[in-house]
């Protein structure tokens, strides 16, 4: 049972110390490797890619915001209030994929009662927007590159009032002391580690475009090196005007108009014109979010919960495992007994069948099928065209949840674009509450726009909206629309089992989430692999185009000659995702990242297991 929390002056000035104590606990730390990074810099811990212990645990992509959050816990927090000074950490430590400027879906199951929620933080599109807002005159789609680096990108963020949300209804603490940690982060400073470097790399030259992205990331007009220290100041101070204020600074305050100015009139460089936004402070004002149900699917004797819309990782996710499992019914084979090619051959048909149903019917549209898409009878249904020994001709054409044929709609979709870089954080606690939690502001750096004088990156979550229909008479339910939410994949997960929490996990990645995710679940529940060699493990994504997107060198492996025998149309590229999850044992809990991938993840447990 979990018991009261003590709440005195006393108590929370003992909270804050220890947040403000941040990166010294949970490992190892070093020093900064140059003189760049002074006395007052926090130092820099190590990553470590798998934890094991008890009391509490916190995997995340990032060692200093692991380390917040499990300052939280050992100070008597809940999982909740771990997970939201960890976001707001990671806003700091990561400001190229999740920060205030975004935003995101929160999964947290509660031990007391072991009911699940969910809290929808997805950005809001400006209530001026029309299906055809991302086209020309002609009705052809404007060029991506840009829409993505101007204000017509930029949604009404959710962080913020997901945090708000995530304490007031599931937390023990005030959200005010909760980015108190984050804070001193940000004003202190951290080590940049290679990760940081490269993203403001890739992001050059869409920063220099706009004066504050600039100043703060390419400071006397240079990427910072490896082992200088990264201050910022001016998020600090953002952090302690909402701490002591309140959300509604943001909401309804001189934040929100900073954001609705920074997107309608874009500050850009000299010489320098973007596309101008749409959002306004009355579409700030509106902002609220949701505290909803889960999706909820099986998985043999386990409940998977996930997201539901205007997510489509929740239902997604859900359908590739009962597509899986009754391929298992079909041919009397479980997973466990398979090759690895015949394993990734059924995981391949089974995504691309998933992602053409999504394409066509999931959106923030009303009337989407939820309950029919994650039925075993369509699962059934849709098994009947898997081929063990033969690889389905892409693409695949959707199915119909409700019944049904119309032989003029049964065609192939291309795969829509969406942005492939969040973060995702769990956590789970001494009491069993747990959290999943994917945020973002969509690809790396956003749209490139740093609000001028608050110090944090505003998301091109618009851009995942789909800027023409994907198919000629055929509904489209992802088209830009007054005040809807773009279609996301993020997929935070909570799976239990007889009751119990057993996994948690997630993962970054635009489209290939929904595919890490269930790859991360079946690898680990099904195959047997201990869960930070299932998120090693090399990824295929296969998301009903022509060709199945693999890293690490699959596509050229023995397994990828004999997924290419089979019909599988393999290229090898960029990492897929960097994903992070916490095993829940009986007596331990195991936290896991990458050990590779995005140079590695940081795994923290409270009380780690002695060798």
């Amino acid at each position: 049972m979990q018991p009261s929390l003590p709440t005195s002056r006393s108590s929370r000035r003992a909270f804050l110390a220890a947040g403000a104590a941040v990166g010294v606990a949970a490992a190892t730390v070093r020093t900064p490797v140059t003189a760049h990074a002074d006395d007052r810099t926090v130092p820099e811990p190590i990553k470590v890619p798998e934890a094991i212990g008890r009391g509490g645990a916190v995997a995340s992509v990032d060692p200093y915001a692991s380390d917040i959050g499990v300052r939280v816990l050992r100070a008597g927090g809940n999982a909740v209030d771990a997970a939201v000074a960890t976001a707001a950490a990671l806003g700091v430590t990561e400001p190229f994929s999740s920060g205030i400027g975004g935003g995101g879906f929160f999964v947290y199951r509660d031990a007391r009662s072991g009911r699940v929620w969910t809290i929808n933080g997805r950005e809001n599109a400006p209530r001026t927007f029309t299906e055809d807002v991302f086209t020309d005159g002609d009705g052809n789609a404007l060029a991506f590159g840009d829409v993505v680096t101007s204000g017509l990108s930029i949604g009404v963020p959710g962080t913020l009032a997901t945090w708000a949300t995530a304490a007031r209804w599931f937390g023990t603490r005030r959200l005010g002391d909760l980015l108190e940690p984050a804070e001193e982060l940000a004003r202190r400073g951290f080590v940049v580690d290679a990760h940081f470097q490269e993203y403001i790399e890739s992001n050059a030259d869409r920063f220099a475009k706009f004066p504050a992205s600039a100043a703060l990331f390419l400071p006397g007009g240079a990427v910072p090196s490896i082992g200088d220290g990264f201050r910022n100041p001016d998020l600090a101070d953002t952090y302690r005007l909402l701490r002591r204020r309140g959300t509604g600074e943001f909401y309804d305050g001189p934040i929100g108009r900073a954001v609705a100015e920074a997107a309608g009139r874009p500050p850009t460089a000299p010489g320098v014109d973007v596309y101008a936004g749409q959002l306004t402070m009355g579409d700030i004002r509106r902002y609220r979010a949701e505290v909803k149900p889960p999706t909820r699917s099986g998985l043999r004797d386990r409940t998977v919960y996930g997201m539901s819309l205007p997510s489509s990782g929740g239902i997604a996710v859900g359908e590739i495992l009962n597509l899986i499992q009754a391929y298992q019914a079909s041919t009397g084979i479980s997973l466990a007994q398979l090759s690895e090619v015949d394993y990734l051959h059924r995981f391949s048909e089974a995504s691309a069948t998933a992602f053409a149903d999504r394409n066509r019917w999931v959106g923030d549209v009303p009337g989407v099928p939820i309950r029919e898409l994650l039925s075993t009878r369509f699962a059934r249904e849709r098994a009947g065209l898997f081929d063990p020994e033969h690889a389905q001709p892409r693409p695949i054409p959707f199915g119909f949840p409700r019944g049904g044929h119309h032989s003029g709609h049964r065609v192939g979709q291309p795969e829509p674009y969406e942005g492939p870089n969040t973060t995702h954080l769990n956590v789970v606690d001494r009491w069993g509450n747990a959290v999943a939690y994917t945020l973002t502001i969509e690809q790396i750096g956003g749209s490139g726009i740093t609000v001028p004088g608050y110090g944090f990156l505003l998301n091109n979550e618009l851009t995942d909206f789909d800027f023409v229909p994907l198919t000629a008479g055929v509904p489209d339910p992802n088209l830009p629309g007054p005040g809807k939410q773009p279609r996301s994949s993020m997929s935070p997960t909570i799976i239990t089992r007889h009751g119990r929490p057993e996994l948690v996990c997630g993962t970054p990645g635009g489209a290939t989430i929904i595919t890490s995710v269930a790859q991360i679940i079946l690898g680990h529940l099904e195959r047997g692999l201990p869960l930070v060699d299932a998120i090693k493990a090399p990824r295929l994504s296969s998301r009903n185009s022509s060709t199945e997107a693999t890293d690490q060198g699959l596509a050229d492996s023995a397994t990828g000659a004999g997924l290419t025998a089979l019909g599988h149309k393999l290229v090898d590229g960029p990492e897929i995702g960097n994903a992070s999850g916490i095993d829940v044992g009986r007596r331990e809990l195991t936290a896991a990242a990458e050990t590779d991938r995005a140079h590695g993840g940081s795994a923290r447990v409270v009380r780690p297991q002695r060798p």
